[in-house]
């Protein structure tokens, strides 16, 4: 019994959690979903441009696109976060001041365009290379091809997979907090981690990490129902070309049965 209360105390303390909730709330939930959702707009733009220029017959964009993918997946995040948070400060503090937000939101945003950029050149090179020939046969040009027919197409079959990496993105904001945050700045592991030290009881750090599955939680099942969907409506749509099962393969269609009335 005295270890289940020693650990009741320590990570679930009632009292701890009430006096950290209204910063988490006004403070800490805001700034993480500021920064989750900056840095997956910005990461998503950049990411089709790298998809594209990686998919591109051109050398001069394809291999820029992809060593500047292999540099970013295989950089640590805290690492990445670092790199350009402490050593872009300089030019942050002359073009927005002591805010460490901007660097932050770029350090994200190029962690999740590398991430991004691979699922979705995974997509539309899943599209077949029919489609991209019917539309050239049709008097697209290449790029109107890719834009109009093809790529549509792959970003469908990747949602799935674009909705993960938004919720891990929302996850990774909480390293900003190594390029040193204001008290108005903090996000909800920041907010949790100072509480648990100010206080030596781990309950508001508890307390963060359940708002982070209250953000992250819905999204998974998010997830889980937009592939169930696609897959249901790929099922549909094979389901509504099949044949079927009562009428003979080889039967001829009706005739249309036309007539005309005497004059």
């Amino acid at each position: 019994m005295d270890i289940l209360t020693t650990l009741r105390e320590t990570f679930f303390d009632l009292d701890a959690m009430r006096e950290a909730l209204p910063e988490l709330v006004t403070v800490g939930l805001p700034n993480t979903l500021l920064l989750a959702l900056t840095s997956a707009v910005i990461g998503t733009v950049l990411g089709m441009v790298l998809a594209v220029c990686g998919l591109s017959h051109r050398r001069w964009l394809r291999w820029p696109a992809r060593i500047f993918t292999d540099v970013f997946r295989g950089l640590p995040a805290a690492v990445t976060i670092l790199l350009i948070g402490v050593g872009l400060s300089p030019v942050g503090l002359q073009i927005w001041g002591p805010n460490p937000y901007p660097l932050g939101i770029l350090a994200l945003s190029l962690i999740a365009s590398a991430y991004i950029g691979e699922i979705f050149r995974s997509g539309i090179q899943s599209v077949e290379a029919g489609q991209l020939e019917a539309a050239r046969a049709l008097g697209f040009s290449r790029p109107s091809g890719m834009r109009l027919v093809v790529i549509p197409q792959g970003v469908r079959r990747v949602l799935p997979a674009l909705v993960n990496q938004f919720i891990a993105l929302i996850k990774e904001s909480s390293l900003v907090y190594f390029l040193g945050l204001l008290a108005s700045q903090r996000d909800l592991f920041r907010i949790g981690q100072d509480a648990a030290a100010n206080t030596g009881n781990q309950s508001a750090l508890v307390l963060a990490g359940l708002f982070y599955l209250v953000v992250t939680v819905p999204l998974t099942h998010a997830v889980n129902a937009i592939d169930r969907r696609l897959r249901d409506g790929r099922r549909d749509d094979g389901a509504a070309h099949a044949p079927d099962a009562d009428e003979p393969s080889g039967s001829p269609e009706p005739a249309l049965a036309v007539t005309q009335e005497p004059r």
